[in-house]
Order: structure tokens, then C-alpha cells, then sequence
């Protein structure tokens, strides 16, 4: 695995193919200044890069998993001009447009709160696991702000539907892990002590399976979630069965299949 050196993130390699990335703002319950802004950026890149990564679990140094941005940010914020504004909330969003579109699958693993753009993070996720300390909130309308910040707006609803997507919102209540579990906000709930190795065994999983018919699977889970019909839908699934099908992939899992073992599959 590629060598990472940010001075916000910490990235490490618990299994063969598994990134760990873990925000390490702890102090500041791991939220967002601009330095992380800059660092999730490069992290992405690198990541996707990486051929020796094959999937990523992403997770929060300490009692949070990311407490949204940084309030001192936000409060330095408010005497730049509205150009200045425009051209740091743009940086942000990317951020999360970036985490989204890694063809890599992500899993959150969600250890604490995760507010404002750190519940962006957890959507930007393929995956969400939670421990029961994990809060979730749309922290922006408590400050003044619209709700519709950083992709919420977006990801929210094709998550948990539109009536809890404007619930949360609109409201800006926090909910626990209980309610996120019970509204599909998270796919499961796991003790504390358990929360890494149950997002390691997901990406472990997915690793199992061949590089590209993942990248292709994610691909058409993304794209499909808008197609204009069952049709168009169908129609990306049969291109990318038949790319697949001419692929080192599918011929090694064939191979493995007859000769009753696990395959191997080259990055």
C-alpha cells in the first residue's frame, strides 16, 4: 500500500486490499477545518490510485466520528465575501463529491457523532455500520444556514427516503443509532468493541470478490439509483455483464470454481 503522510487523516492497512482511514481531529471530535478539506481531497486521489486498495473503511479518531466543520471555520467564515464563500463551500462539497464517486467501496464505520458534513461523510459511504454511540444530525439549519449543504440534500433522501430526509432537515434533530438503524440511516447497529472488525469483515468481503466486477457494481448502483427507467437501468447492467464477462476476473472465479478454491484475484 501506497505510503499516506496527512497531518488530519491516518491511514493504515488492518488486511490485505483494506485501507483504514480514521479522521484524527480527536480533540476537536475529528471536524472539518480547512486543512482536512485539502486532505480529503488528496486522499481520494491517492486512494484511487492505490492498486494494492481495493476497498476503504473510514472512521473517527476518539469519542466521534466527524462533528461536521470546524465552528472556529465557520465563524472566520462570516467576514469573507460572498465570492470568498462560494469558492470554500464549493472545495467542501467536492470533498464529498470525491469520496462518493472512489470506484473503491467505502464503509463507514460510525463511532460517535457525525454532524453537518460529517454526516455528508457517513452518506458519502456505501455502507454505514454504527455503534450505539453514534448521533446523527443536519447541523447546518441550526446554524443559520440551509439544511441543503455539502450534498445532504442529495444523498439524504436516497439513504432514508424523502419524509425522514425533510424531518432531519428541516428540523436539524439528532437522532441516535437506534432511530438511524430503524430508518435505514445505518445498516447496522454492533457494540463499541466490535464496530471495526464488523466494517473491516464488510470491505474484507468485498475484497473476495474481483476488482473490477466491484468498480462495475458500484458504478451501476450510483448511476441506476437515478435511471430513467427499468430499461435504461438494464441497459448499463448488459454492457457491463458483457465487459465483465471478457475480464481476468470472471475467468479466474470460473477457474476457481471447478477447481474448488477461494480465488485470486490481481489488483
Amino acid at each position: 500500500m501506497t505510503s499516506y503522510e496527512f497531518t488530519t487523516i491516518r491511514v493504515d492497512e488492518p488486511r490485505d486490499g483494506v485501507a483504514l482511514v480514521t479522521l484524527d481531529r480527536r480533540d476537536k471530535l475529528n471536524a472539518i477545518d480547512m486543512v482536512m478539506w485539502y486532505e480529503l481531497h488528496a486522499l481520494c486521489r491517492t486512494l484511487e490510485a492505490d492498486p494494492a486498495v481495493r476497498a476503504i473503511v473510514l472512521t473517527g479518531a476518539g469519542r466521534g466520528f466527524c462533528a461536521g466543520a470546524d465552528l472556529e471555520s465557520i465563524g472566520a467564515l462570516a467576514d469573507t465575501t460572498v465570492e470568498e464563500f462560494m469558492r470554500i463551500q464549493e472545495h467542501g462539497a467536492s470533498a464529498i463529491a470525491a469520496v462518493k464517486a472512489l470506484p473503491k467501496p467505502v464503509i463507514a464505520a460510525v463511532n460517535g457523532p457525525a454532524a453537518g458534513g460529517g454526516l455528508a461523510l457517513a452518506l458519502a459511504a456505501d455502507v454505514r455500520i454504527a455503534a450505539p454511540e453514534a448521533k446523527f444530525n443536519v447541523a447546518f439549519v441550526r446554524l443559520g444556514l440551509s439544511g441543503c449543504d455539502v450534498g445532504v440534500s442529495w444523498l439524504l433522501p436516497r439513504v432514508v427516503g424523502l419524509g425522514h430526509a425533510s424531518e432531519l432537515m428541516l428540523t436539524g434533530r439528532l437522532i441516535d443509532a437506534a432511530e438511524a438503524e430503524r430508518i435505514g440511516l445505518v445498516n447496522r447497529v454492533v457494540a463499541a468493541d466490535d464496530l471495526l472488525d464488523a466494517a473491516t469483515g464488510v470491505a474484507t468481503e468485498t475484497v473476495a470478490n474481483s476488482p473490477f466486477g466491484v468498480r462495475l457494481t458500484k458504478e451501476a448502483l450510483q448511476l441506476n439509483v437515478d435511471a430513467p427507467s427499468l430499461h435504461a437501468a438494464i441497459a448499463l447492467e448488459n454492457r457491463n455483464q458483457a465487459l465483465a464477462s471478457r475480464s481476468a476476473g470472471m475467468a479466474e472465479a470460473l477457474r476457481a470454481f471447478h477447481e474448488k478454491r477461494p480465488a485470486e484475484f490481481a489488483a
